[in-house]
């Protein structure tokens, strides 16, 4: 029973436990159990918060047997990143030299679900400060894909997509600046969704509240069906006072939104961008479940091309993005007596590198890659003024050896981190995005489709979803562990 438990969609989870069918102790205990048996050989979770966990379901039992009322999430467990601030807890963000580091303040989508009743199992693996697609560190090692912990589980949100793909949470948080919700989501084989930029508020826990625009950075939920994002997003969604670029609050459920029609939706589908290496297997994966959608919407018009721009200019401009940040980083750290560059031995080599870059940066260099950025957010937006939809592939490979960096797809050199990923363009243009699970490669590895939708259209990425996975249910797969 306890097996089935952890495979248990939240929302009949949260259901049951409502209704009184299901004792929320039973659940966190399944849960909790199945993380002692699997996390070892996966490293998904950094940190398990067993007592705290117990305790919390012990108090949620007891409020339901007390007749009060409870939250939509009451007794449901959820896994945080660890970049994401939890009170209490340590948030290292994967770096040796944040091991120490206690938050002493929830973070604002903690609080959310914490007040929405929902109880945190623990903190999940990431690379060092969230830097690359692939999650290690020098701190806690490796994250193992769920269908074959030799593989990597993607990056930077590994051990949250690796948690939930395992079964050792129905919910997890992720956070997203160039993938880092759908890459995992993509090779762990569950859905995860970047939902449009400000919908989910950043805090209040930090030095720059703007910096999020720089890329767009999301805050998103990783869960195994489309219904139980969109329960978790209605608990996370809403303004912040703290946050200046959260949206206002919306009159209608994302739950509600998932029921809705998908029959007049317009889709465009590009294979590859019209820029990247996507491998035959994953191209022929994704038709395939683009064939799968095609009775479920209006049209589905196939593009060629979606930008004016080559693959390195794009990609130069999200670098130069990117190492404006972590500059910003570097000198917070620096103001908080921690030097980066003095202790080169404990840091990852990728945050030396994009640090050390940032330090040569101009600000011409800056002006001239949003001025790529601008060109590129015009024609996503130009093509979605004749489409409700774009999809793509999500990832241009299945997932590869962990601790390892690809080389090349097709015989063509690539980017090692970033040359097997299609989710970064969007963080430039800040679409709500969503990666689901399509399909799996000739070795039984999860290959992932992107659905990108208008901005402030997150209700049409959730309803496409739910579409495709009545399509092709997905669910009843579970991975080998």
């Amino acid at each position: 029973m306890s097996e089935d438990i952890c495979f248990t969609p939240a929302v009949e989870l949260a259901s049951r436990i409502r209704n009184g069918n299901l004792s929320p102790v039973t659940v966190v205990d399944a849960f909790l159990d199945r993380i002692e048996r699997v996390n070892p050989e996966i490293n998904a979770y950094v940190t398990v918060l067993d007592e705290h966990a117990r305790e919390k379901a012990r108090e949620a039992e007891a409020a339901l047997q007390a007749g009060g009322k409870v939250g939509p999430l009451h007794g449901v467990p959820v896994a945080i990143k660890d970049l994401v601030d939890v009170e209490g807890v340590k948030t290292t963000s994967g770096s040796k030299l944040r091991s120490d580091n206690v938050a002493t303040r929830d973070d604002i989508v903690v609080q959310r679900l914490r007040d929405a009743g929902a109880i945190v199992l623990g903190k999940t693996n990431t690379p060092e400060f969230g830097r690359k697609p692939m999650t290690t560190n020098y701190l806690f090692g490796p994250t193992g894909n769920p269908w074959d912990p030799e593989k990597t589980a993607g990056g930077s949100s590994g051990g949250s997509g690796a948690a939930v793909g395992a079964g050792l949470a129905p919910l997890a948080q992720g956070s997203d600046t160039a993938g880092s919700i759908r890459v995992p989501a993509s090779a762990c084989g569950i859905y995860g969704l970047m939902p449009d930029f400000g919908r989910v508020p950043k805090g209040p826990n930090r030095s720059d509240a703007f910096v999020y625009v720089g890329p767009y950075s999301f805050t998103g939920p990783m869960t195994r069906t489309v219904g139980d994002a969109a329960l978790m997003l209605d608990v996370m969604a809403g303004p912040h006072r703290a946050s200046p670029f959260s949206l206002p609050e919306r009159n209608r459920s994302y739950l509600d939104a998932v029921r809705g029609a998908t029959a007049d939706l317009k889709v465009a589908y590009s294979p590859d961008l019209g820029i990247c290496e996507v491998a035959p297997g994953i191209r022929d994966t994704v038709d395939d479940a683009v064939n799968a959608l095609e009775p479920k919407v209006r049209s589905i018009d196939r593009v060629e091309t979606v930008f004016d721009q080559t693959w390195d200019e794009l990609h130069d401009a999200i670098e130069v993005l990117l190492q404006e940040r972590y500059r910003g980083m570097y000198h917070r750290l620096q103001q908080e007596g921690t030097d980066l560059l003095e202790h080169r031995e404990d840091v990852t080599n990728e945050v030396i590198s994009r640090v050390e870059k940032s330090l040569e940066l101009t600000v011409l260099d800056v002006r001239r890659a949003e001025q790529v950025r601008t060109e590129a957010y015009d024609a996503v937006q130009s093509l979605l003024g004749g489409y409700d939809l774009l999809v793509t592939p999500t990832l241009g490979m299945p997932p590869f050896e962990k601790g390892t960096q690809p080389e090349g797809i097709n015989g063509v050199e690539i980017d090692p981190l970033h040359g097997w990923i299609l989710t970064w363009p969007f963080n430039l243009t800040g679409n709500p995005t969503a990666s689901v699970p399509a399909g799996y490669s000739d070795d039984q590895l999860p290959i992932g489709m992107q659905l990108i939708g208008r901005r402030h259209e997150d209700d049409t990425v959730l309803r496409a979803s739910a579409a495709f996975e009545e399509a092709r249910p997905w669910t009843t797969t579970r991975p080998p562990l």
